[in-house]
């Protein structure tokens, strides 16, 4: 969430059940694909890429969030871990549509003291399943314009477009479930910064609370007009990248071999949820001497006209892949008990290939395995070698989260653990479970 100089990072943010599980099975698909059409206003799917999510923020004038694509993170600053002074909102005061397809995040003070009476707005996508499949591409843009203010009355501002790991949503702490922040500036400067946040707080291999960061660049003329922010997450080269661009231009890259393989993937290696906030205060802007102080006006916004998410994947070019089947030992498939009408808490188990079935032919959802309308799931949310697999409502949770491996088994990142067949068996209506990750046979299940 905020980028350099040690300062202490929000370790979470107040969080509901984000729309849409992210779990990638097989790196054939990339993200979560929402079915709209984009307006003028986002930016151009670039060459290779897919369009797999936007918002172009098309709502009434003085209107609330869109709630089915974005929630409200409400609260004082001084929750948030950052020093931060102002109080989040849901106020149409603070967070609202201006009627010209731009969401407004407004700054608000009240009082004769400029340290305390500021209200403000935060808010984050519902979905948490913006990644790069194994061996694709994700970028995320948003076209927005910083704060109307300057040094001389922007003392304390500390606008950000920022992004969280989804694994956070299901209780990996902070920072080892990662961080990326596109865009954070401060104090009404010129000038922009970016990072990424990893490993252990304080210190460990990504200097934490500081991050990996760009450092202060040059960001003329983006308090006054509308710009191009961005990243990409590049799982395709090797090693690994994530790129920051401003306008179009490369001016940042983190490469996975500045820190270990472990620490890597647990930042980055996953989907992330998206977040806008306009803080006050806070340990960022007091280190460039920031305030507020007695000249900081009240009334400053972060406008947002647009925000994009466009995949490429290694075999797909991105999207959702239907129809597959997953064959596991035996060559039986991965099924669901009921002939057809599972529901929430129906069973998962091996059965004989039948191509007529439709509970044995998966959607591969951005990382989440889908058949009649439901997402392969770890019964009760629990970590534990063991625990069985079923077929639940697809809830954004990590527990629903499916990442191909090279040695051909699946893993779900929360746990760490791999679907499984009990002892290798491969009998009809042998239910599926998760286990320690071993490169057994009883582990490889492909997509087929």
């Amino acid at each position: 969430m905020r980028p350099s100089l040690g300062f202490l990072k929000r370790r979470a943010s107040r969080r509901a059940l984000p729309l849409v599980a992210v779990a990638g099975a097989v790196a054939l698909a990339a993200a979560f694909t929402v079915s709209q059409s984009a307006s003028a206003t986002v930016p151009a799917t670039p060459s290779g890429f897919t369009l797999t999510w936007s918002d172009d923020f098309d709502g009434a004038a003085n209107t609330g969030l869109d709630q089915s694509k974005w929630k409200y993170d409400t609260g004082p600053g001084s929750s948030f871990g950052t020093g931060e002074i102002e109080t989040m909102t849901n106020s149409t005061s603070n967070v609202y549509y201006d009627g010209q397809s731009h969401l407004v995040l407004k700054a608000n003070h009240s009082g004769s003291d400029p340290a305390a009476g500021w209200t403000s707005g935060r808010v984050e996508t519902q979905a948490a399943t913006f990644g790069a499949a194994a061996g694709g591409v994700v970028r995320i843009e948003s076209r927005l314009q910083q704060p109307d203010v300057t040094t001389a009355n922007g003392a304390g501002y500390w606008p950000a477009f920022w992004m969280l790991g989804a694994p956070l949503r299901s209780g990996v702490t902070w920072p080892k479930s990662g961080e990326i922040d596109i865009l954070e500036n401060i104090n009404g400067r010129p000038s922009a910064f970016s990072a990424i946040h990893c490993g252990v707080n304080p210190g460990g291999p990504c200097n934490e609370s500081t991050g990996i960061t760009s450092g202060e660049r040059p960001c003329a003329g983006c308090s006054t007009g509308f710009h191009n922010y961005a990243v990409e997450i590049d799982r395709s080269t090797s090693p690994e990248q994530v790129r920051f661009y401003l306008d179009g231009n490369n001016f940042y890259t983190v490469k996975a071999n500045q820190v270990d393989a472990t620490t890597w993937a647990d930042a980055i290696d996953h989907p992330f949820f998206i977040i806008y906030d306009l803080a006050i205060g806070g340990g960022f802007p007091n280190a460039f001497g920031g305030g507020p102080n007695a000249a900081t006006v009240s009334g400053g916004k972060l406008v947002i006209d647009s925000v994009a998410v466009y995949n490429k994947g290694a075999s797909s070019g991105g999207g959702t892949v239907t129809g597959k089947t997953i064959k596991g030992p035996g060559g039986k498939c991965v099924d669901v008990a009921g002939d057809d009408t599972g529901g929430d808490g129906t069973a998962v188990q091996l059965w004989d290939c039948q191509s007529a079935a439709k509970d044995q032919h998966w959607t591969v959802s951005g990382q989440t395995l889908q058949t009649l309308g439901k997402c392969l799931d770890i019964a009760g949310g629990a970590n534990a070698a063991g625990t069985k697999l079923q077929l639940a409502n697809c809830n954004g949770g990590g527990y629903q989260n499916w990442v191909a491996q090279s040695d051909g088994s699946m893993k779900n990142p929360t746990t760490g653990r791999c679907i499984d067949s009990p002892s290798g068996a491969t009998a009809n209506a042998t239910r599926l479970q998760i286990w320690d990750c071993n490169g057994a046979a009883a582990q490889k299940f492909s997509l087929v």
